[in-house]
């Protein structure tokens, strides 16, 4: 098979598209033929040498990717015989593999894909819907909420501001350019503002003090201007920082109105005995049932690197996804 191989931690260039051994499924394990890899900006400081977020560092060489769809073609000792042949969607947890042709997984990973979701649908939801419906859990929105949502035309933004829109409330989705702005506003943004424009603040005057709820995976200045325009009692989730880096040590916060999801409070509150697998049931469940749409951004497996480096540069809309 065709894999993306890491031999050397640096740049995006250091990832190669190399013909590799298959990989043989072990005792409750399966193989499935992929179809479709998701793209984490979490590969990217892996790659960079980044501790992993496993018990283990990342050890060299490795094939990259926890987020895998495709069809099921090879089966383990003990691994329930009817899942050969069927279309499936798997976080792979802690281990990687998943930039490649083939891939092995434990079989109480699988979800089976719905009709309705292609491949690259099924791992958006898997991996961004998981967490946006991780993100809601700390402050639903209603109709009488005005939501702001930077980064509205990413991966995670997207699914917010459709959630958003289809709880009733006015959504305002802030993106960094016309063609991510054009994103936001059909995915329900009320009102799409281009903060790349140096007087974007200055658009949203006329919501100071009536924003009710911000869904803050951005941080810096971006997440300052957004807290500036709150409403008494407003909330302000913050569940990353990219306009900081991965590497800082903290998300814009403010005493009294930001909550920090990240963390075990959000695999709490998900319940169930095991919660990463409910909030990944519910993701598939929204798009199924078509109130959610993934914005998918996709290249071909060997444009990996590529991929990589548009991801870095912010210059992708929605999850990127690398299709074998």
């Amino acid at each position: 098979m065709h894999a993306i191989r890491l031999h050397a931690f640096g740049p995006a260039e250091n990832l190669t598209h190399e013909e590799v051994e298959d990989p043989r499924p072990g005792p409750g394990q399966v193989r499935v033929t992929v179809r479709a890899a998701g793209v984490h900006l979490l590969d990217t400081a892996l790659r960079e040498g980044m501790r992993g977020p496993g018990p283990a560092p990342v050890t060299l060489p490795t094939v990259p990717g926890r987020e895998i769809a495709g069809v099921v073609d090879a089966l383990g000792e003990g691994a329930p015989a009817d899942l050969l042949g069927r279309r499936v969607v798997a976080h792979l947890g802690f281990a990687p593999g998943g930039y490649a042709e083939l891939a092995v997984t434990d079989a109480g990973r699988l979800h089976e894909i719905p009709d309705t979701l292609d491949f690259a649908e099924a791992v958006a939801m898997i991996g961004t819907g998981r967490t946006a419906m991780g993100i809601v859990q700390f402050a639903e929105p209603g109709p009488g909420d005005v939501v702001l949502v930077p980064a509205a035309a990413g991966g995670i933004g997207t699914l917010l501001v459709q959630y958003a829109k289809n709880a009733g409330a006015t959504v305002i989705g802030l993106a960094g350019g016309p063609a991510k702005t054009a994103r936001a506003a059909a995915a329900g943004a009320d009102l799409a503002v281009d903060y790349t424009d140096p007087d974007w603040p200055g658009l949203l005057d006329a919501h100071r003090g009536k924003v009710t709820l911000v869904y803050d995976g951005v941080g810096g200045d971006v997440a300052r201007t957004a807290v500036a325009l709150l409403a008494p009692h407003g909330r302000h989730i913050v569940f990353g920082w990219s306009s900081q880096g991965l590497t800082s040590e903290r998300p814009y916060l403010v005493e009294g109105l930001s909550t920090n999801v990240l963390g075990p409070e959000m695999m709490r509150r998900a319940g169930g005995a095991d919660p990463v697998r409910t909030l990944e049931l519910r993701a598939l469940a929204q798009a199924a049932d078509g109130r959610l749409t993934p914005a998918v951004h996709r290249f071909p497996l060997s444009e990996a690197a590529a991929a990589h480096r548009a991801l870095e540069g912010r210059r992708t809309t929605g999850k990127v996804v690398l299709e074998p």
